[in-house]
């Protein structure tokens, strides 16, 4: 699909004139282009639809200053931005093929994108935003649903988790959405894209993510044992080399607020719209590489395994066990989310 992209006259004036511009497929929330400038490819890249639009846009940008610090890099170099036009014109990158053990690489890069904000860029991108009592609530009805018992106390957990993490300290620069497809393999490693979702936080929600199986991404990943641990202990490495001191935090605290928010099971647009946990008992639907009740399923049981040892989790580990085989029991066809990345 051919169309010109905006490209008003400080861009030009900067950068020099688009020339030989192909729209590229994108999230209706943006529009892409690639183009040739002064003989070399680029991305234009402009922020549309909704009233967020231009916080997106800023979010994305700052992101991208905040994560040319790394090295090596982890983002494409911003070249050039038109703020009247939402507009970012961004380096192209030349994509390589997948690795088998393409997380591994993936989980260092993140790590080097997290350590990229400093403590005095505090206020620069919003905190990150963990589960609320809403979610809480939610989850806790999707258990009567599903009549599993909930035992007493079990609440309590949920609200010191709930706690935990909106204390949770941490400067780390976030993506907002790692998924498959955000991350580039190129020939000098990882490069992240599409910032419109980055905040500052602890890195662990989203290590989290190799876990409990990339919750807010189309594609759903569940790696081996094996593959989780050698990729984050990549993460451990790289972050130690990046800042000079060591990871801290728990991840089971992490996984385990990944797994009360419904809103994780519908693409951005469908999120904050309805209880999508209460959807669970009556109907499935597919996004992306897994059903609803698929990922729910392999959520339930990452967060049983992880928090059984856990005194303060203990209760939320047996719901999360009893929920997950009572789903099981009920639609015994489910098959487990998929193990590769398509």
């Amino acid at each position: 699909m051919w169309s010109r992209p905006p490209f008003g006259d400080e861009l030009r004036a900067e950068l020099g004139s688009p020339r030989h511009s192909r729209r590229l497929s994108s999230s209706p929330r943006s529009r892409v282009w690639r183009v040739d400038l002064a003989g070399a490819p680029a991305v234009v890249k402009q922020i549309v639809d909704g009233p967020d639009a231009e916080e997106r846009f800023a979010r994305e940008v700052t992101a991208l200053r905040l994560a040319a610090r790394a090295e090596p890099p982890v983002v494409p170099a911003l070249l050039g931005t038109d703020p009247g036009e939402l507009v970012l014109v961004l380096e192209h990158l030349d994509h390589q093929r997948l690795s088998s053990d393409w997380i591994v690489g993936y989980a260092a890069a993140l790590a080097r994108l997290h350590a990229a904000a400093r403590p005095q860029d505090i206020g620069m991108l919003p905190r990150w935003l963990g589960p609320d009592s809403a979610d809480v609530e939610s989850f806790l009805r999707l258990a009567e649903a599903l009549e599993v018992a909930v035992a007493p106390g079990v609440s309590g957990e949920h609200d010191g988790l709930v706690h935990r993490l909106g204390q949770a300290s941490g400067h780390a620069l976030l993506h907002g959405d790692p998924c498959p497809g955000n991350d580039l393999p190129t020939s000098s490693g990882i490069r992240f894209i599409d910032f419109e979702q980055a905040s500052l936080g602890s890195g662990l929600v989203e290590l989290a993510y190799l876990r409990i199986g990339f919750p807010t991404c189309w594609c759903v990943t569940a790696a081996s044992a094996r593959l989780l641990d050698r990729a984050e202990t990549a993460y451990r490495t790289a972050w130690r080399t990046a800042t000079s001191t060591e990871l801290h935090g728990d991840l089971a605290d992490a996984c385990a607020g990944r797994l009360l928010r419904g809103d994780a099971l519908v693409e951005r647009a469908h999120r904050g719209t309805t209880d999508h946990l209460a959807r669970i008992p009556d109907r499935d639907w597919t996004w992306g590489t897994a059903t609803a009740r698929q990922r729910l399923v392999h959520r339930l049981g990452v967060v049983g395994r992880m928090t059984a040892d856990r005194p303060d989790l203990n209760g939320l580990s047996r719901l999360s066990t009893d929920m997950r085989r009572r789903m099981l029991d009920r639609w015994p066809t489910l098959p487990p989310v998929p193990a590769k990345r398509p």
